[in-house]
């Protein structure tokens, strides 16, 4: 596992049910303790990149869960994020899983141009513990970057596979754009934006 991102164990066990992590781990379906692993892993380096090139915040304990936010880079900053994130996940995943996240994450790349706004910010991961779900916690890691983007002035968006979690979006502000059906894991996904506000 990636040091210093004591919150990627929660994010495996919060969202190893959602269908595009259950995807990017097939290598490791028989091996649950494994593929947590793995999970954790890939959490704790997605981690690092929010909190080299967005905004990475943690549940007090960080061990509760963790909030990823990616903003909008230079071209040259995300080229290079993205060569050396591929060149990492294709080592951790596995072949078919690595081949899932591609094939996924392109699909889903190609989609959001049409209903995001360039400049928006990117929820790309929230997740608490199980243990510590139902106490707000997953509001309150929310809340200073949506502070932060409305003083900026900018939307914000995020892609769900979970249905259950459209709600408590809606409250936050954010409402259903677009919904697609992602063929890689046959599950249909909505992305969801929330308008900057002045």
């Amino acid at each position: 596992m990636q040091p210093d991102f004591p919150s990627a164990p929660a994010l495996a066990d919060a969202l190893i049910v959602d269908p595009f992590y259950l995807a990017i781990s097939v290598d490791f379906e028989h091996d649950m303790p494994a593929r947590k692993a793995v999970l954790a892993d890939y959490f704790a380096y997605s981690l690092g990149e929010a909190s080299r090139t967005g905004r990475y915040l943690t549940a007090g304990d960080a061990r509760l869960g963790a909030a990823a936010w990616l903003l909008p880079r230079a071209d040259a900053v995300d080229a290079a994020e993205s060569a050396a994130k591929g060149e990492y996940l294709a080592g951790a995943l596995g072949p078919r899983g690595h081949d899932n996240y591609r094939r996924i994450v392109d699909f889903m790349a190609a989609r959001s141009p049409a209903v995001v706004p360039p400049e928006a910010w990117y929820l790309s991961i929230l997740g608490i513990s199980p243990a510590a779900q139902g106490r707000g916690l997953g509001a309150r890691l929310l809340a200073p970057t949506l502070a932060e983007a409305d003083a900026a002035g900018v939307p914000c968006f995020l892609e769900t596979f979970t249905p259950r979690s459209v709600a408590f979006y809606e409250r936050l502000g954010f409402r259903g754009a677009a919904e697609h059906l992602e063929p890689v894991t046959n599950s249909a996904y909505l992305i969801m934006c929330r308008p900057a506000r002045q």
